[in-house]
């Protein structure tokens, strides 16, 4: 095999194991370009979804769903096209919409026996199902109940019974902890981090304006800005802050030690008020004498770790950029 065709086998291969495939993907609302050329493979995993209002992150979901079409380019869920294959994508795919979506008169169980049922469940498979998820969500005995009288965080859990009641192996979670208490929004981020250790993990895409939820369940993210691409990729390496940074903490003071390093030519700094802390920039070549001055030190090193930076930081700096 020639370095071309191994190149394209292995392309292929990554394509064909991808959760969706982005081909050039243009999509107009009248004059307004709501997705630009937009281009991507994204593989298995749980990713969160990101971009200012008006970047396209909704329409991006719903073209994925099939719901839209694309003006250009094409699009492919788990292998299948987005025009041709829409009733295998929905039969694999589950989505939590931002907004509620019940109809009167029906109980929670009620809601999720339906949902059950559109996917193409007998009804007892529908109802072992939903009473497996709603176990699941945590609604307890008031799955029996009205939705009308729901709270948010009740309606929240019968949402997300919903989409996964059918065993979907893509996820599309659109702001599922919006409008949630601390406590109601903690649980939500437990049962969707759960998702990923059931025995056949589901895959998620998390759509939310709340970074720190997606940066404490997601592996990676994608970030939109005006229907374009701005990065993908994983959130540890997206807060991984500048290179050869580090935070270091140790016992005694620090003011002799940051002397003594930077007379070695090391950039180091005490934290301001707190002796305890500074902040170090090292080569590779500096990090055999940044130890060997620390051992020679009265300091004790009590913590050393490369500097990190928030999601938000990191979301705010590429926006910028």
């Amino acid at each position: 095999m020639t370095a071309l065709s191994a190149t394209l086998a292995s392309t292929a291969e990554f394509r064909s194991n991808a959760l969706f495939v982005l081909d050039s993907i243009d999509h107009w609302y009248g004059s307004y370009h709501a997705l630009d050329s937009l281009s991507l493979t994204v593989q298995p995993g749980t990713i969160g979804l990101l971009g200012p209002n008006g970047a396209g992150k909704t329409t991006l979901i719903r073209t994925l769903l099939g719901l839209l079409q694309p003006n250009e380019g094409s699009a492919t869920v788990l292998g299948h096209s987005t025009s041709s294959g829409t009733a295998e994508i929905r039969r694999r795919v589950g989505y939590m919409p931002e907004d509620d979506c019940f109809f009167e008169g029906m109980t929670g169980l009620d809601a999720v026996v339906y949902a059950a049922t559109l996917s193409g469940l007998p009804v007892a498979e529908a109802m072992r199902r939903s009473h497996e998820v709603l176990d699941y969500s945590g609604l307890g005995e008031a799955r029996y109940r009205l939705t009308e009288g729901y709270s948010t965080g009740m309606k929240q859990r019968v949402k997300l019974a919903q989409a996964i009641v059918h065993g979907p192996d893509l996820l599309f979670l659109d702001e599922p902890t919006n409008g949630l208490d601390p406590q109601g929004r903690d649980e939500m981020l437990d049962l969707i981090e759960g998702l990923s250790s059931i025995s056949e993990p589901i895959s998620v895409v998390l759509s939310s304006h709340l970074l720190d939820d997606v940066e404490r369940v997601c592996e990676h993210v994608i970030l939109l800005a005006s229907g374009q691409l701005r990065h993908y990729g994983r959130v540890d390496e997206m807060t991984a802050g500048d290179g050869g940074m580090y935070d270091v903490e140790v016992r005694g003071s620090s003011e002799t030690l940051v002397a003594e390093l930077r007379r070695a030519g090391i950039d180091a700094c005490a934290e301001s008020n707190r002796l305890s802390e500074l902040t170090v920039t090292l080569t590779d070549a500096q990090l055999a004498t940044f130890w060997e001055i620390v051992s020679g030190s009265t300091v004790q090193v009590r913590n050393f770790a490369p500097v990190r930076v928030t999601l938000e930081k990191a979301f705010m700096d590429l926006l910028e950029a």
